[in-house]
């Protein structure tokens, strides 16, 4: 296993966690019981893993209840992160949000499921449009100087969301936000656009969730191979979306980059987010310690600069505005970039009119 810093911290976690939406039989991800989870979270252990992913939500406290099971003895090992916001009631209006009242319940409700006494890492699972965000983020900065969370997090927020919270933070002298976690993937690229230079400048560390677009880079299913009924991609693939045609391009530069290094896609698609920028941790999940040690293996692998080509002139998103605009301004038409980054002048697009890139005299 390799390590990383989470994000702007001396805590040290592993570049790929454990994710646990499959403990748990109430959502359908994996429903792996009380002995499965524990014999999971031991292996995971084992390979070097020392974050786990959880969520109240998940099986609706199910998998930090068989989480807490599991670790006892071996908490001080790990690092527990969570998340709240998400509603637990289908009939309490108030137990959902993230309003003082419900991030206060729910934190205690997680450190008594969970069977300790602190969170290390308690994540925002989205932005809440009706509470006042300094509601919420007066409430984790009490919750982190009672000592019940080391450290807070968001989830599923727009750059400009995660902008406006840590300028309140500052400005407050709150306790700040130190990770963002966020679907990215081969066939999911949007962070690219603005979240990525976002996090790098800000110095959040990503926590990367669905790294292989609900098992569609798993390379085992396909057009013309559809998954079987009750497969992780049958019951959860259609959960982030993307464009099918664009995506085979995609999956057919991954096998063909997986096939030179004897490798799975899988595994070939989370090396890819391994080399990429703000990255803290590859959150990844399965149903089985072989699957598992699978996707743990993709630490080893080193991708070549021809395979990191390859892989993303395939995957390659559209640039929206202003990306593009602040690209061709940077590279273009400010001759510093490209002297002291003088590998950044290789894109084409910013080619001088004689078609070829400029240099410095």
């Amino acid at each position: 296993m390799k390590y990383r810093t989470l994000g702007n911290t001396g805590l040290v976690v592993s570049t790929l966690s454990l994710g646990t939406m499959q403990f748990g039989k109430k959502m359908n991800m994996g429903a792996l019981d009380r002995e499965q989870t524990a014999s999971m979270i031991d292996f995971a252990l084992a390979q070097g893993i020392n974050l786990i992913d959880t969520a109240d939500v998940y099986s609706l406290g199910e998998s930090e209840t068989l989480i807490g099971h599991a670790l006892r003895e071996r908490r001080h090992d790990v690092v527990l992160a969570t998340k709240a916001r998400l509603p637990m009631s289908e009939v309490n209006v108030n137990q959902s949000g993230a309003t003082r009242v419900n991030l206060l319940r729910e934190a205690e409700a997680s450190l008594r499921r969970l069977q300790t006494d602190y969170i290390d890492l308690f994540q925002i699972h989205g932005w809440d449009s009706v509470t006042p965000l300094e509601e919420t983020l007066r409430t984790l900065d009490d919750l982190v100087r009672s000592g019940k969370v080391r450290y807070i997090g968001l989830s599923n927020y727009h750059a400009w969301q995660a902008a406006t919270a840590l300028a309140m933070q500052e400005r407050e002298h709150l306790e700040k936000y130190v990770t963002a976690q966020l679907y990215y993937s081969l066939v999911g690229r949007d962070l690219e656009a603005d979240w990525m230079g976002f996090a790098q400048y800000s110095k959040l560390g990503i926590l990367v969730w669905s790294p292989l677009a609900g098992g569609f880079l798993s390379g085992k299913y396909d057009a013309s191979r559809p998954a079987p009924e009750h497969s992780r991609y049958s019951d959860a693939g259609n959960f982030v979306p993307f464009d099918r045609a664009r995506g085979q391009v995609t999956l057919d530069a991954v096998r063909a980059v997986a096939a030179r290094h004897g490798k799975s896609c899988a595994q070939i698609a989370l090396a890819w987010l391994l080399t990429r920028p703000a990255i803290s941790s590859v959150i990844i999940a399965a149903r089985s310690n072989e699957r598992l040690a699978e996707n743990i293996d993709a630490v080893n692998i080193e991708l070549g600069q021809s395979d990191l080509d390859e892989l993303e002139r395939a995957s390659a998103p559209e640039r929206p505005y202003p990306l593009w605009m602040v690209e061709q301004l940077d590279l273009a038409e400010d001759p510093r970039p490209r002297l002291l980054r003088p590998s950044s002048a290789h894109d084409e697009r910013f080619h001088d009119r004689r078609g070829t890139p400029w240099k410095p005299d």
